[in-house]
């Protein structure tokens, strides 16, 4: 599908999926449970809700159960997959407000951990990283939906453009958290 420039119809079975549902949460094979906790929680700040001995655990954002599992039952120890396979690209996290984007940006670079790129996709502000065992991790936000760029049919606009990520760091630097 690489490179289509106009929608593509696709065949489905029956009713669309219901518009409601969601993402509930991420699950992670992991090398090492503590070396991911200390990435998850220490840097992004995920709240530890739960261990499955000392090899599992559950993190989440506020007071849900979890939005993301780690674990080692097949991966303690283990590499990275190999560039050029497939599997999970990677897993989005997506923040309330652009300032609460900037503020974990803040984090990261307190962390010294390196963005692997940073794109405004015009309904979107995100920007990349690796987490400690090679998984790629997206943190976001939203524009409200009616300043999302559209396609004269009406259709989402995809784009990706360069983000200031400075401006992005300076937003979050300067307004306490919503």
């Amino acid at each position: 599908m690489m490179g289509l420039t106009t929608p593509v119809a696709i065949a489905t079975e029956g009713e669309p999926i219901d518009p409601r549902v969601r993402v509930g949460h991420v699950h992670l094979n992991v090398a090492d449970l503590e070396r991911s906790l200390q990435f998850y929680c220490g840097v992004l700040g995920f709240g530890l809700h739960g261990l499955l001995g000392d090899e599992a655990a559950f993190l989440a954002a506020g007071s849900y159960h979890h939005h993301l599992a780690i674990n080692t039952w097949e991966s303690r120890g283990g590499l990275p997959p190999p560039k050029g396979s497939t599997g999970l690209h990677h897993v989005a996290f997506v923040y309330p407000t652009r300032a609460a984007l900037g503020r974990a940006l803040g984090r990261l670079r307190a962390a010294a951990v390196q963005l692997t790129g940073a794109s405004d996709h015009g309904g979107t502000e995100a920007i990349y990283l690796r987490d400690p065992d090679g998984n790629g991790v997206e943190l976001y936000w939203d524009r409200p939906e009616k300043e999302w760029p559209r396609n004269p049919d009406g259709s989402l606009k995809i784009v990706s453009n360069p983000l200031d990520v400075e401006n992005l760091a300076a937003e979050g630097s300067s307004k306490s958290p919503a």
